[in-house]
């Protein structure tokens, strides 16, 4: 099924009939982004557990129903033309402790999993404080911050492959690297839920390690602000923020899209902007740094939806 033949109506009444699921029509993605810009999605639909996330990727794939798995909104920036086809929101946010490991299901949020590991003396999942985003979202990206990442502490993930099948598959064989997985290369595979190895620790020592990062992120971070996370990916042996500040770029506005003046690195949605501004910038930025430092920023967050013919003229 191609965007020119999909009929929402028509889908989303059998949605709800097969899988009992709700649709909504036209639906504005904004909300749903932490940077709070993005255009419609056809239809859009919320999963709340693993059973309801199974069926309806499967009902979309055996139809060819476009598709896109939005977790918290984070590290992306959609479109102001929105999304074709199904939007699916997971909110499956099952987890378990089990000796010493952790099972949450992909929309878990990071900062819950920290929180919660504190809570059960475990030890290693404390830089998801630092995450804005879902487990799902953070095993995609192999995400870290304060000097750890997911790779270095995932067991395993539970993966539904593009026909439909499921299977655990260990942390060695996910294709980690630097803010990359394999599932940033083939698309048709979903994370379900990941387990993570974990060490057992104080809980009031891991509090004490929570707190700090907390106390950091608030002095270094423009949190409180709508933004998508790290623009970019750091450089080997540099710092993209470093960049952009050297080359004089914090406070860069394009439209309500500017450069934090806290963090270089952060692209801040502080005037309504759209998400065209928020790309302009971006591309200015990745523009000025090549030419003032001779280095090529690479984008860490993600332009998702209908960017058909950027950059477009305005």
């Amino acid at each position: 099924m191609t965007t020119s033949t999909f009929d929402a109506v028509a889908v989303g009444s059998e949605i709800q009939r097969r899988v009992g699921v709700k649709t909504s029509r036209d639906e504005p993605l904004a909300r749903f982004t932490t940077m709070r810009v993005g255009g419609p999605a056809d239809l859009f639909a919320t999963v709340h557990n693993l059973f309801e996330l199974r069926a309806l990727v499967r009902f979309a794939r055996a139809r060819a129903i476009p598709h896109v798995v939005l977790g918290r909104g984070s590290d992306l920036v959609i479109s102001d033309r929105g999304i074709r086809g199904l939007v699916i929101q997971d909110r499956a946010e099952g987890s378990r402790v089990s000796g010493e490991t952790y099972v949450a299901d992909a929309g878990v949020p990071m900062a819950r999993a920290a929180t919660e590991t504190q809570k059960a003396g475990l030890t290693g999942l404390e830089f998801g404080l630092a995450i804005p985003g879902t487990v799902g979202g953070a095993i995609w990206a192999n995400a870290g911050a304060h000097e750890s990442d997911v790779a270095g502490v995932l067991e395993a993930a539970r993966v539904l492959d593009g026909a439909g099948r499921e299977e655990v598959v260990a942390a060695a064989g996910l294709g980690f690297a630097y803010r990359d997985s394999r599932f940033k290369h083939d698309r048709d595979q979903l994370i379900l839920d990941g387990t993570f190895r974990l060490a057992t620790a104080d809980p009031d020592v891991i509090k004490t390690r929570l707190d700090d990062i907390r106390r950091w992120r608030q002095a270094h971070q423009p949190l409180g602000l709508p933004s998508a996370g790290s623009v970019f990916r750091n450089p080997p042996d540099d710092s993209a923020g470093r960049l952009i500040e050297d080359a004089g770029l914090k406070g860069t506005r394009i439209g309500g899209a500017v450069v934090s003046e806290k963090h270089a690195n952060f692209i801040v949605n502080d005037q309504k902007g759209t998400a065209a501004d928020v790309r302009r910038l971006g591309d200015h930025v990745r523009e000025v740094v090549a030419a003032k430092e001779g280095v090529e920023l690479i984008y860490e967050i993600e332009f998702v939806g209908d960017w058909e013919g950027w950059p477009w003229p305005g």
